[in-house]
């Protein structure tokens, strides 16, 4: 089990997750191209909210499938739903104490610049 925080330690949550993340990505879209966090995905059962939900605002844009959730107070993003698969929570490597992305060297970068979903 691993705790996320965010920067102002608002915004808590459990992850059922040992400390051997085994899959580390990054997404070209335009979102995550500006926020440029490194994320890992569990299925949604595995994340839960402890402290702080009504701190969280989500923000929805393109399509408004996806979810992306940041804190109100220091605005450091802490997770998302991703429209490909909303089973799944993506959260942010950088707000897991025990993990430090700087060593990090296997980094999958996701195309969500040229989503499948977009596809005509």
């Amino acid at each position: 089990m691993q705790k996320l925080k965010c920067h102002c330690g608002a915004v808590e949550a459990e992850i059922n997750i040992d400390k051997n993340i085994n899959k580390v990505m990054k997404c070209n879209c335009s979102l995550c191209k500006r926020k440029g966090a490194l994320m890992s995905m569990v299925k949604n059962d595995d994340f839960i909210v402890i402290k702080g939900l009504e701190k969280l605002k989500c923000y929805q844009f393109h399509t408004n499938v996806a979810k992306h959730y940041f804190c109100s107070i220091c605005g450091i993003y802490t997770h998302h739903n991703p429209r490909s698969n909303p089973s799944m929570t993506g959260f942010n490597l950088g707000c897991l104490d025990d993990i430090n992305t700087f060593n990090i060297k296997e980094i999958s970068i996701i195309d969500g610049y040229n989503h499948p979903l977009d596809k005509k």
